[in-house]
């Protein structure tokens, strides 16, 4: 084993929270203690980013009226999805897809302006700026899991819409609302496959060797 490896139970404990991070919904109410929302942020600003870019820029929503609006937003996707669905329309409909109301922090995460000046590691590869973003949730999603708190990322929404709600530059693109704060348990398992919408694949299916046979 390398000599830098974590301890037996700091691996533990890691894989742990990776095992036990789920897309929550259902929240408590309550609070997030400052020092803690401190600590969730500089986990996800310690992400990795293409080009030390750091595209990730957060905002956090702590206006009643500008939750609601953001809640209507997504709210108006939400039949938008559900009509795009066809048939499993009233199945979807039946769905939880947001905790907005009853989340005790709510952050929106925004790929930042100017992002077409930054070429290192983007050439032929320009949706990287969205990967960096997409590791900087996760750092945030697995750092919350191991101080008991739930998060949910939402993604229903017109980014444009929400953009323009929070008066963000021009190229500024929202791809993130994440609902936050204490819950009442964990899901077991992923809520879409809880509630029969769909089922996880295994490993095996996803992963070849040397050639695509996935």
């Amino acid at each position: 084993m390398s000599g830098h490896a974590f301890s037996p139970e700091e691996r533990a404990a890691v894989y742990r929270a990776i095992a036990e991070r789920r897309d929550m919904r259902h929240f408590a109410g309550g609070e997030v203690p400052a020092d803690t929302l401190a600590r969730l942020l500089e986990a996800a600003h310690a992400a990795p980013s293409v080009g030390l870019m750091q595209p990730w820029r957060f905002i956090r929503i702590t206006r009643p009226d500008l939750r609601a609006a953001i809640a209507a937003l997504v709210e108006q996707e939400r039949q938008r999805t559900a009509e795009a669905l066809g048939e499993r329309r009233d199945e979807f409909m039946r769905l939880k897809v947001e905790g907005i109301g009853q989340c005790a922090e709510l952050l929106v995460v925004s790929l930042m302006d100017g992002r077409e000046g930054h070429l290192f590691g983007r050439r032929t590869l320009p949706e990287m700026d969205l990967a960096s973003v997409a590791c900087a949730v996760q750092n945030l999603w697995l750092a919350a899991r191991a101080e008991g708190l739930g998060m949910g990322w939402v993604s229903l929404f017109d980014p444009g819409a929400l953009a323009e709600l929070l008066g963000a530059p021009s190229g500024a693109r929202p791809v993130a609302i994440l609902c936050l704060g204490p819950v009442e348990a964990f899901y077991p398992a992923p809520m879409l496959a809880l509630e029969g919408w769909t089922e996880p694949r295994p490993l095996d299916e996803l992963l070849s060797e040397n050639q695509w046979n996935c």
